[in-house]
């Protein structure tokens, strides 16, 4: 009897535990949203430089027999007709093929900042849009073409708060520097040629900021209020190539277990035995942000993670989405080839996996898991090229406040965290010279929005363009 007693006793002093620990698991600032501060802008002439940029379909390639060099070079004459005082104050180098490098001297040197953005652009298939990609024009309250959203808008909003601020008489604090790319949705060259020149030149900047994040709604379960997401950190890249042997020959007497079928079976084992999640530090700071938003029951997970953590691990590989993706390292086979020809037996089969690291997961040991998983030794696990994720940028620094303080009052009903970016941009690049390296694209975007990018019909609420040069003018004036 004493027994049971003493273990009903434990068991209601344990759920208390939960209950008063989710009980003081509120928001570090409790309230309603500040009041916006104030910051005028110029928007009509915001959207008409925007418009004007959009315009110039400045199409990266890979292969550079079509890479359309005049419109690249057109692009690059447009920006000083745009913005005179910030090419007078600032002036321009052109690195490497297509990177554009702007140091606008601040008063002191000691703490630079790099603002980062790329003027290239995917291509697009002009029969499925509404209207064309590179009309630069307004429809219902929207800016349409390929770029407003990634990332002519963020290039536009850096130089459009630089040139109202110069004109102003207006001196930053530490040197900026503006970085803008043209080979970047290629992986090009250009940000790792401005990272060699700022080493060779010994600058190493206190801050770095780049496109990810956005101001968002309905991401994260039980909040209701918009979130603006900063990545603090960015998943590595590896594409690995699966290639598995047979016997060749005539399709008419075929083998046991054909190339094409010990390949299947490979990549079936492969996808059966997913990458653990993992409560990776920019979830786990992502949930004390926003979890005391959440609902009771939520809150009672989230504030004892100590004790649910393997359940919520499995909830969001279950529920999968972005969450999931930020908790580990995940896999996509995207590519598949076989024989040329229907009635011939390939004597090699190939599967081509990408595959996005978490930062506790390196290229090497992401091959080793494919091998450990599928067990065969005759079918071959290749790296083509990879590279690790990128350190996280220190939450503690005054550069995270400093960012914050800008989100904050440019979408003051937004709640600031951070997040790991699932994507790669070029300012992977820049941790080679940077810790604090973030990734935030100054727009609010809607899950359809957001949707628009890479895609058909891209285009941009003409309140968001203005709203993008407002916290970049504000952003500037604290650095």
């Amino acid at each position: 009897m004493m027994a049971v007693l003493v273990m009903v006793l434990l068991i209601a002093a344990f759920l208390l535990l939960l209950v008063v620990r989710a009980a003081a698991f509120r928001p570090a600032q409790a309230g309603a949203p500040h009041a916006p501060v104030p910051c005028e802008v110029d928007q009509e002439a915001a959207v008409d430089h925007l418009a004007q940029m959009v315009r110039i379909p400045t199409v990266s390639n890979a292969d550079p027999a079509r890479f359309d060099e005049a419109q690249f070079a057109a692009f690059r004459t447009l920006l000083p007709k745009l913005y005179p005082n910030v090419f007078a104050v600032c002036g321009c180098e052109q690195l490497d093929h297509t990177e554009l490098l702007l140091h606008w001297p601040g008063k002191s040197s000691a703490a630079p900042v790099i603002l980062m953005a790329h003027y290239d652009v995917v291509p697009v298939e002009e029969t499925r849009w509404q209207h064309p990609p590179f009309c630069g024009e307004v429809f219902d309250g929207e800016l349409w073409g390929r770029g407003t959203l990634d990332t002519k808008i963020t290039l536009m909003g850096i130089l459009e708060s630089a040139e109202r601020l110069i004109k102003e008489g207006f001196v930053p604090q530490n040197d900026l520097y503006f970085a803008f790319a043209g080979d970047e949705e290629v992986n090009g060259t250009g940000a790792p040629a401005a990272v060699e020149v700022l080493k060779e030149r010994g600058i190493h900047p206190a801050m770095v900021l780049d496109e990810g994040g956005a101001v968002v709604e309905g991401v994260f379960p039980g909040v209701t209020r918009p979130m603006a997401v900063v990545g603090i950190g960015e998943k590595g890249m590896a594409d690995i190539q699966i290639i598995a042997h047979s016997e060749g020959g005539h399709a008419s007497h075929p083998p046991r277990h054909s190339a094409v079928g010990i390949l299947s079976r490979a990549v079936v084992a492969c996808e059966d035995h997913p990458f653990p999640a993992k409560l990776t530090t920019p979830v786990r700071e992502m949930l004390r942000t926003v979890g005391p938003y959440a609902p009771f029951g939520l809150r009672m997970i989230f504030a004892n993670l100590w004790c649910f953590g393997g359940l919520f691990c499995a909830l969001a590989g279950k529920l999968g989405g972005e969450l999931n993706a930020m908790m580990r390292t995940t896999m996509a086979f995207t590519m598949a080839r076989g024989s040329k020809q229907a009635n011939v037996m390939p004597n090699e089969a190939s599967a081509t996996v990408n595959l996005r690291l978490i930062n506790t997961t390196t290229v090497e040991q992401a091959a080793d898991h494919l091998r450990r998983v599928i067990g065969d030794p005759s079918v071959e696990v290749r790296v083509l090229h990879g590279t690790n994720a990128s350190p996280y940028a220190d939450l503690s620094s005054a550069e995270w406040k400093t960012l914050s303080k800008a989100v904050s009052e440019t979408w003051p009903e937004a709640i600031v965290t951070p997040y790991l970016m699932i994507a790669c941009s070029d300012s992977r690049h820049f941790s080679a010279i940077c810790q604090n390296v973030f990734k935030f694209s100054a727009m609010a975007l809607s899950a359809e929005q957001r949707g628009l990018i890479h895609n058909d019909n891209e285009r941009v609420a003409l309140e968001t363009v203005g709203k993008t040069v407002e916290f970049f003018t504000r952003l500037i004036q604290k650095l």
